[in-house]
């Protein structure tokens, strides 16, 4: 499905899964979104393991190398119980390591290769299994100049480059197993400010002594420019998975550390401005009880130890430490056509800020904030006959919230805003229920869920108003950046997600879909005379026809062919408070893609998957990209920059494998 669909990454991919969505920042960096709510409310898992990389920042990616991605899983809804605070709306899991076969060595080259920005991306991998013994090594490189569209041309500084690695081993036995898993990322990506001149040309370093206009030959180049900021995320994991007569214990440890450096002068490219050294340590332990008495009971712990360190010219947070645990009872009554589940958890976290001296002024005050907090779940799935499922769930969850929101007080390049934090901020609580149902037919699937989230005390940014009127601004390094600080009130989320596909027997191969996503989130008390929660996705209509036939064409398998119309509709429910968002009309997308698996007399030879973006080079600016609110273009009035036009790629995979007996 990954190789299939028309996509420029792999939040692409997801975002076309009804409620979920992307907070973007360019086509290297964008951030999952889930029933509205994205950041620390989602936390993302490699692997088993929770990823922790600086992503409360707007221009903060998840540091995963998405080439090695061999299956994604998504969890929607509030998932406290079993994953502790930040799983306020759910999780996204990216499982890049799968043992193969008993005897076997396989793998595959991967190469693709996108036309609007020059992007390729390469990747191998081979992984093997001898007599319990199995492991995996990969690598991948990407690159891409400036994208285009029609209405900025070539986008200067959304360039990026990458080359990550990892892999894994261990031992599948009787008694279970345990894996050993490493992996490296590293990752160069420009900054978009979007500044321009009065012809609407961009400009190279601009506000600096160097300013000058941007020449063909800069936005033809591969190399990225100031401002960027350079990631490298490594990950050490064990995955361990232990029969103890009939229970089963399993335990997930690592330690990571994400090292992220912004460089933003000109004048002295190699001074790093900003730079983060984020050290985490994590653990999740989990007692399986054998069944009895159709319940499956499971007890577990899981908690975190973190510091964080300033290593740059200048800090936007704190350096801190970060202590989290907490412990959980989950249980599940399997009858004949019902499923009852439900659960509790306790959590605490302990946070400890540094001071930090500027200049000889104080600008981080030494503090310390502690947070507890209980969450539950109780769901009951019914079959009333094998084509139907009906679902119903309540959850309690949480959020306390980050050191960004606490205390920050800085600039911040890839955002063009100055933040203040909130040190006496609460803990976000949420309380959600979810309704569904799910019908599998001969000639049709339909799938509608419907839900209402109440968040306590949700944490948001908004612009400061100036004592004398206006905005208030904040003059950093000569240049004026917005104030904005963080804030609290009371909210509300609803929304659906519908789904059905029409497969007509006997024309099997015939595939109709529609999905259908809408949330609306709303504060109880206007800000700035707007009720709007910010970041709130737009409605969203996607409707594919598919053709697919597993076989029957000589030489060929798995063949496909597909159009899409992706139609986002206007988002005229944006938070308006202080000026922070604006509306953004509506828009329809065109993708179309086709492929097939080549056949040899030993099997696949190769995959080849064709596909087109916006074919028909629509114009258009997504409501969740940060984008959007960079620069005016004074030559045309437009603010910010628009998103990638017509895009065409190519993606090829070559699979190889031999047996023990070959």
């Amino acid at each position: 499905q990954m190789l299939q669909t028309p996509s420029s990454n792999i939040m692409d991919i997801l975002s076309r899964q009804p409620g979920v969505s992307q907070v973007g920042s360019g086509p290297a960096v964008s951030k999952p979104v889930i029933r509205g709510l994205g950041y620390n409310r989602v936390v993302v898992l490699n692997d088993g393991m929770r990823q922790e990389g600086q992503q409360w920042g707007d221009e903060h990616g998840v540091e995963i190398d998405e080439l090695s991605v061999q299956r994604t899983e998504i969890l929607k809804g509030p998932a406290s119980i079993t994953y502790g605070s930040d799983a306020l709306a759910g999780v996204i899991h990216f499982i890049t390591n799968l043992p193969v076969t008993e005897g076997v060595v396989k793998g595959n080259v991967y190469s693709s290769y996108q036309s609007n920005n020059g992007q390729y991306g390469l990747h191998a991998n081979v992984a093997g299994n001898q007599a319990g013994f199995n492991w995996n090594v990969y690598g991948s490189t990407k690159s891409a100049k400036d994208y285009k569209n029609k209405w900025d041309g070539r986008v200067l500084n959304s360039r990026f480059n990458e080359k990550n690695f990892g892999g894994y081993f261990g031992w599948n036995r009787a008694w279970g197993f345990t894996h050993f898993i490493v992996s490296g990322f590293n990752q160069n990506v420009g900054m978009i400010e979007g500044e321009r001149d009065e012809s609407g040309k961009f400009l190279m370093y601009p506000e600096s002594t160097l300013e000058r206009v941007a020449t063909k030959s800069d936005l033809e180049s591969r190399k990225v420019e100031i401002p960027y900021q350079n990631v490298q995320h490594y990950k050490a994991i064990t995955d361990n998975s232990f029969n103890i007569g009939q229970s089963r214990l399993k335990i997930n440890a690592g330690y990571q550390n994400n090292l992220r450096k912004e460089f933003g002068h000109a004048e002295h490219p190699d001074e790093t401005e900003l730079a983060f050294d984020l050290k985490t340590g994590s653990y999740n332990v989990q007692w399986l009880f054998p069944e009895k008495n159709h319940w499956q009971t499971t007890i577990g712990t899981s908690g975190m130890y973190q510091t964080n360190e300033n290593k740059g010219e200048e800090a936007i947070i704190p350096e801190y430490s970060l202590f989290d645990m907490g412990g959980f009872v989950f249980a599940q009554k399997f009858l004949d056509r019902v499923t009852i589940s439900g659960g509790a958890r306790y959590d605490s976290r302990s946070v400890n800020s540094k001071a930090l001296e500027e200049d000889n002024e104080l600008k981080f005050v030494p503090f310390k904030r502690s947070f507890a907090n209980f969450s539950g779940s109780a769901g009951i799935s019914y079959r009333p006959s094998d084509y139907v499922t009906l679902k119903a769930n309540v959850a309690r969850g949480f959020r306390a919230p980050t050191l960004s929101e606490l205390a920050s007080n800085g600039a911040h390049e890839g955002t063009n805003r100055y933040e203040y934090g909130l040190q006496n901020l609460k803990s976000e609580k949420s309380f959600q229920t979810d309704l569904g149902l799910h019908a599998d037919y001969l000639h049709v699937s339909f799938s509608l869920s419907a839900f209402y989230n109440r968040v306590s005390d949700f944490i948001f940014y908004q612009r400061l108003g100036s004592a004398f009127g206006g905005d208030s601004l904040v003059v950093k390094d000569g240049e004026e950046l917005e104030a904005f600080q963080y804030n609290q009130n009371n909210a509300r989320l609803q929304g659906l997600e519908a789904v059905i596909d029409l497969h007509p027997h006997p024309l099997d191969w015939l595939h109709f879909e529609n999905t259908f996503s809408i949330v609306r989130g709303r504060f109880d008390d206007a800000v700035d005379d707007s009720r709007n929660l910010p970041l709130m996705p737009a409605p969203r209509w996607i409707s594919e026809v598919r053709l697919n036939f597993a076989s029957g064409v000589k030489g060929l398998s798995n063949v496909y062919a597909l159009v899409e119309m992706d139609r986002s509709f206007k988002q005229s429910n944006a938070f308006t408070g202080f000026g922070t968002e604006t509306e953004t009309p509506g828009y329809s997308i065109f993708n179309a893609g086709v492929g097939a698996d080549v056949q040899g007399k030993r099997g696949t030879l190769f995959s080849l998957h064709l596909a087109a973006q916006n074919f028909t080079d629509v114009a258009y600016q997504n409501h969740l990209s940060r984008l959007k609110y960079t620069a005016v273009n004074e030559a045309t009035g437009r603010q910010g920059v628009f998103n990638m036009g017509r895009n065409f790629s190519i993606k090829l995979q070559v699979p190889f494998s031999f047996s023990k007996a070959e």
